[in-house]
């Protein structure tokens, strides 16, 4: 009877623990995110004529997270990131997915490999009704044979720049709104990544909303509508998980992909084509702002992977609150999403990222103990036209920050506690930070893969 003791103490705990983990109610969560939005571009962050109430209304009932970062400049590697909890550099995405020859010249993949840890199919395996509703670019519509998004580990979806048909670009939040009350009337929770267009290239733009900003220029005025239009489509989500009587269960995250995009000055305004979306206005009416931060989308400095971060819970996240220290990473939502679902992960895997639940219900750390890594394609020296654009590497450790150019022959070091703007260059005080940053960079580095790996190429790449 003495030796059965531990065994029958043992299995109680096991037990105890498993009924703590069913009554813990797994939260609906809707992960808004928008392509191309800038830090600045927000009323609620100071932006002089955007009008954006109902993400204002998000910042006002949640908390508005300041130094949260995505994991590249550009789109397909800082979506890779939030989808797999790894830095995108372990698959080699790198940039975003084009046609097949951009992709091969690249050494990158054709497509996100359907077999990588995957949120979604965590987060179904879990009891999640999942769903996929505007941008993918984890493919492109250029790739016809790329895998559908059902193969990713959502029931629903409706996509563009995918394989297959494309999704009407402003149909997101229409197509959202009957998936949520399907499952909420099931009594099932549900994940859904809302992917939405603006403001990106082309912006198509409504004309009725355009009549709102009559004193703006013409660039300024497509810009202040597009948003407006995309603000107002949150709105509709918003209503309609009031009238579900869902808020209180749904965590909702605004954010955006990177940076806002940025034409050579005095760009005209012109209409242009995209396979995916269709016609709209160019690169002229991209207006987005940065809040003060270094440089625009496709660049590692702040403007570029520094962006708008809000996340709502009533009753579990803090109401009204800026948080200007927590250092918070696109990464971190895979596991922070499935701690909060109650998610057991396989023991295999090893995410980038952390759990941030705590720094979601205020009670995170400024310092971050965890490294993280960025990886891109950037000249050196700098164009004269983007003298912030030179950053192909760099890495954050605590407070510190280092960025390194291809060649690793210039660096500069920030404090990003002190510094968020990241205008003093420390390297040359703190050489002994620029080692030890250098070497976990180094490190890093080493344990990337060479090239692309498994089901990821196009058959098009055999013609």
């Amino acid at each position: 009877m003495t030796k059965l003791f531990p065994v029958f103490l043992t299995s109680l705990i096991v037990l105890f623990a498993s009924l703590l983990r069913a009554e813990t109610k797994q939260p609906n969560i809707v992960f808004i995110f928008a392509d191309d939005w800038g830090w600045g571009d927000l009323g609620c962050h100071g932006h002089p004529y955007l009008k954006t109430p109902n993400i204002d209304r998000l910042a006002k009932e949640g908390t508005d997270f300041y130094r949260f970062t995505v994991s590249s400049g550009v789109c397909s590697p800082s979506r890779t990131a939030v989808i797999t909890g790894h830095f995108p550099a372990r698959y080699n995405i790198d940039g975003h997915f084009a046609w097949v020859p951009s992709n091969q010249k690249r050494n990158m993949p054709d497509w996100l490999d359907t077999n990588a840890p995957l949120l979604p199919k965590f987060l179904k395996k879990a009891g999640y009704s999942t769903a996929h509703y505007g941008k993918w670019h984890l493919a492109n519509d250029m790739i016809p044979d790329a895998p559908f998004l059902t193969e990713y580990g959502y029931d629903d979806y409706g996509s563009y720049n995918c394989s297959g048909p494309q999704m009407f670009v402003h149909d997101d939040v229409k197509s959202a709104i009957p998936f949520m009350e399907k499952s909420h009337a099931k009594g099932k929770p549900f994940f859904i990544n809302l992917w939405i267009h603006e403001p990106h290239t082309p912006f198509h733009v409504d004309p009725k909303l355009q009549k709102l900003f009559p004193k703006l220029d013409e660039a300024d005025n497509i810009y202040a509508a597009t948003l407006y239009h995309a603000d107002l489509r949150i709105g509709q989500l918003l209503d309609a998980l009031d009238r579900m009587g869902a808020t209180k269960d749904t965590l909702v995250i605004f954010s955006s992909d990177n940076g806002p995009a940025r034409g050579s000055p005095n760009s005209p305004i012109t209409l242009m084509y995209d396979s995916a979306t269709g016609p709209g206005y160019g690169i002229g009416g991209a207006k987005g702002v940065t809040g003060g931060r270094r440089a625009f989308k496709g660049a590692l400095m702040e403007g570029g992977i520094g962006v708008p971060f809000i996340a709502r819970w009533p009753g579990k996240i803090p109401t009204g609150k800026v948080d200007k220290d927590s250092i918070f990473s696109a990464v971190d939502l895979l596991p922070t999403f499935c701690d909060l679902a109650n998610v057991l992960l396989p023991k295999s895997y090893k995410s980038d990222g952390i759990s941030q639940v705590k720094t979601l219900m205020g009670k995170g750390e400024s310092k971050r103990s965890k490294a993280l890594f960025w990886k891109i394609s950037a000249p050196w020296p700098a164009h004269p036209s983007k003298p912030d654009h030179w950053v192909s590497y760099a890495v954050v450790l605590d407070q510190w920050k280092l960025c390194t150019s291809r060649n690793f022959d210039h660096m500069e070091l920030f404090n990003l506690i002190t510094d968020p703007l990241e205008k003093n260059d420390v390297s040359n005080k703190e050489k002994s930070v620029v080692k030890k940053l250098k070497k976990e960079l180094d490190d890093w580095l080493a344990s990337l893969p060479e090239k692309p790996t498994g089901n990821v190429f196009s058959s098009l790449r055999d013609k």
